[in-house]
């Protein structure tokens, strides 16, 4: 009888384990903002963008909801993002999960940003859109894992859950496809989530993904610019950060760097500084604030642990069971383009299939092409909205607008 009873009780906390990782993620929602067409249609002409980049046909209602996520130890947390609801849309819609670029400011402004209008030209073409966090952003516990392609991939898939949830008690309905997409950390973040979900949640079924503008080469061609003159110095220490978090590459993070820097870095890595606060403090060439010794290992010691965890979040040599388009821009001052041709043809040498490239444009740096590197996903995902197994470029007469687009928009 007490077996029977103990093997009961196991059974329970099996299954109580079970859902709270596949579900019972939803902890709150609210209605954030509402976006009418017409709003959308001034906005876009007030900042010049052609109606071959978008065509507004639904409003939109966003939500920001607050969901259960894990830490890197599998500690329970809490996680947030936004979620763009499509109105009156009348048919099952497909699921896209845009993933934002790099922020290193925790909390919400209250109104809307650069990369919501991404989100919201998905929404108000049809798409239900997800927008993460991320572990450490937005309303959650504990700070960000920067291009940490686990934490990144738990965030999206704990959010999926949380809006199958949200789903529910919305009325909303799916027509089964769903996509991944982003730009910046937000490229790597929709390639790592691919990775993560087809290594670790099988009952989860990736249509296809968009990774834009991404360093999926960490250990190789991104890992360069630490030794160069950089404008944006503050991924290092943002990286590192959170690399030491979960490999313990030192004892004190604090140690790995020259003096002031020992001092500036930890204080103003806070969640509460922007980018400029923290760019303005640190050297131009990334490498000049770290100490010597440092460096030294990471050069010549093959098993330093800091190559370990670049080679643990490279995203260039797996093998995706669902179709991939990495677009780029040749003139990314911010994550050189070659980061999208390794992973390509990583992919490829494993067998990989239907695994291709886009060019965003010859002439446009990184915050310029995002715009273009968005366009061209969702004329990608179009594709298969509209019947394609394994995705194309899109409507040819949308492109063609487009690269006119090009030509008008000057760098």
């Amino acid at each position: 009888m007490k077996q029977i009873l103990l093997l009961a009780l196991l059974s329970i906390y099996i299954q109580s384990i079970a859902l709270d990782f596949a579900g019972n993620k939803l902890i709150s929602y609210k209605l954030w903002k509402t976006v009418t067409r017409q709003e959308l249609r001034e906005k876009m002409k007030k900042n010049h963008v052609p109606k071959a980049i978008l065509n507004p046909r639904y409003d939109v209602d966003i939500y920001d909801i607050t969901y259960k996520s894990f830490w890197h130890d599998s500690t329970c947390i809490l996680a947030s993002g936004l979620v763009f609801v499509p109105r009156d849309l009348g048919k099952p819609m497909a699921e896209v999960v845009y993933h934002h670029g790099t922020r290193v400011e925790k909390g919400r402004k209250d109104k809307i940003g650069g990369v919501d209008y991404l989100c919201l030209g998905l929404a108000v073409d049809g798409y239900l859109v997800l927008q993460p966090d991320y572990i450490g952003l937005g309303h959650g516990d504990k700070f960000h894992l920067y291009q940490q392609y686990k934490s990144l991939g738990q965030a999206t898939v704990d959010m999926i859950y949380a809006v199958r949830e949200l789903n529910d008690t919305l009325r909303i309905r799916l027509n089964q496809q769903l996509f991944l997409t982003g730009y910046s950390e937000g490229g790597y973040a929709a390639v790592a989530a691919n990775k993560y979900i087809q290594e670790s949640y099988p009952d989860i079924k990736v249509t296809a993904t968009a990774g834009n503008s991404g360093a999926y080469d960490m250990a190789g061609v991104q890992s360069e610019v630490m030794f160069r003159k950089y404008g944006h110095p503050h991924y290092l220490p943002f990286l590192l950060q959170g690399l030491n978090e979960v490999y313990h590459i030192v004892p004190d993070i604090r140690s790995v760097y020259k003096s002031p820097y020992d001092s500036i870095i930890p204080a103003i890595l806070d969640g509460q500084h922007s980018f400029k606060e923290i760019d303005d403090v640190l050297p131009e060439i990334p490498k000049d604030m770290l100490r010597d010794t440092f460096v030294d290992l990471f050069l010549h010691n093959p098993d330093f642990l800091l190559h370990k965890a670049l080679n643990d979040n490279s995203l260039c040599y797996w093998k995706p069971e669902n179709p991939i388009q990495f677009c780029y821009c040749d003139k990314d001052e911010q994550v050189t383009y070659l980061n999208s041709f390794v992973a390509r043809d990583g992919m490829k040498k494993l067998g990989a299939r239907h695994i291709t490239l886009a060019e965003g444009g010859k002439k446009y740096g990184h915050n310029k092409c995002a715009m273009f590197a968005s366009t061209y996903s969702q004329l990608y995902f179009n594709s298969f909205r509209n019947g394609s197994k394994y995705g194309n470029r899109g409507n040819a007469g949308k492109r063609f607008l487009l690269a006119l687009a090009r030509l008008a928009i000057k760098p």
